[in-house]
């Protein structure tokens, strides 16, 4: 009797993921930050489905499970450093050299090990070309329409509109591509472009690919802490803005040799917020562009921009790109 043996196929399950984000350079120092997941990351959910399967996505991004004190090793230039995540999962290397490195986006490799279970990815860092500006700007409301002062309307849209179907505002990409390349005197690079956001990390994959589908400027994006609650995702993008002014605050302070652009809209706390950052760097921001998002300017907003303009800073209060663009000509940045 003959005896035919089958072999079974041999599948590998993945338990851990690690999630990388644009790093940034100065002179001096490397900032690399990522986050590390268990079973699923951010990555594994499209954003581009239609109708159910879209909100489904949207809704597990704020379900996703991270992983405590996992050893992550980074491997840059031949050279590997090692640290480990935080509580939430967050991880950051902050990596001082002395060698030259050239202007331009450069490759890591992140490597994470846990219980035995091993994962990787590829990530690059920007160490912006030499130049006399930087731009800082936020998301939601700012060039992304999210209906920020509507929190019942901005979870509607976020669930019923995929990345494809989520509107930009009229020649806001028009006036970003001019200012990346606001003071410079060669075709080389651009300025150094920051979006800062009260959004959480859990949509950084939303963000990443509609700036890419819209061909903004290249960025590094900085967001809230992640979340891991349904209960979390009903107040997105809510709560305290302290940590804009701190992630700004940093920004400027590992920059000191830039003159700064700051773009934002009403609907929140940017006006407050830049004004904060003005008093605290008089010598570091150049100008302020604050989009209107209702049908009339609000007193509040009118008066914190005159507070600011009191310090020498240009300021725009502006109901379209368009106008925000000229306004950027009169000055003299574009």
């Amino acid at each position: 009797m003959r005896i035919t043996y089958f072999t079974c196929p041999t599948f590998t399950i993945v338990h851990i993921k690690i999630k990388s984000y644009h790093g940034y350079a100065n002179e001096q120092e490397i900032i690399i930050e990522g986050h590390v997941f268990r079973k699923k990351s951010p990555d594994d959910f499209l954003l581009n489905n239609r109708t159910i399967r879209h909100a489904i996505n949207v809704i597990r991004l704020f379900t996703i499970k991270t992983i405590e004190n996992a050893t992550v090793r980074l491997l840059l230039s031949g050279k590997q450093f090692s640290t480990k995540t935080l509580k939430d999962g967050y991880f950051r290397f902050s990596i001082p050299y002395s060698e030259p490195l050239d202007p331009g986006w450069h490759p890591f490799t992140l490597v994470v090990n846990h219980d035995n279970h091993q994962a990787q990815t590829e990530g690059e860092f920007v160490k912006p070309h030499p130049g006399e500006y930087g731009l800082i700007s936020d998301i939601d409301d700012t060039f992304l329409v999210s209906h920020s002062g509507n929190p019942l309307k901005k979870i509607y849209v976020i669930l019923t509109r995929n990345i494809s179907k989520r509107n930009v505002f009229d020649d806001v990409v028009e006036h970003y591509r001019l200012l990346s390349r606001a003071g410079r005197k060669t075709k080389e690079g651009q300025n150094a472009f920051f979006y800062v956001s009260s959004s959480e990390w859990n949509l950084f994959n939303l963000i990443h690919e509609f700036t890419t589908l819209h061909k903004f400027p290249k960025a590094v994006i900085k967001l809230k802490k992640i979340k891991q609650g349904l209960g979390d995702f009903l107040f997105t993008g809510s709560g305290s803005h302290d940590h804009k002014f701190q992630k700004i605050k940093h920004l400027l302070e590992f920059y000191p040799e830039l003159k700064f652009i700051l773009l934002g809209d009403d609907s929140q706390r940017d006006p407050f917020i830049y004004r904060d950052i003005v008093k605290t760097f008089p010598e570091n921001v150049v100008a302020i562009y604050i989009r209107q998002t209702n049908i009339d300017p609000k007193r509040k907003v009118e008066t914190c921009l005159q507070d600011i303009q009191s310090m020498r800073i240009k300021c725009c209060y502006f109901d379209s790109s368009s106008r925000a663009i000229v306004h950027s000509m009169e000055i003299g940045l574009i």
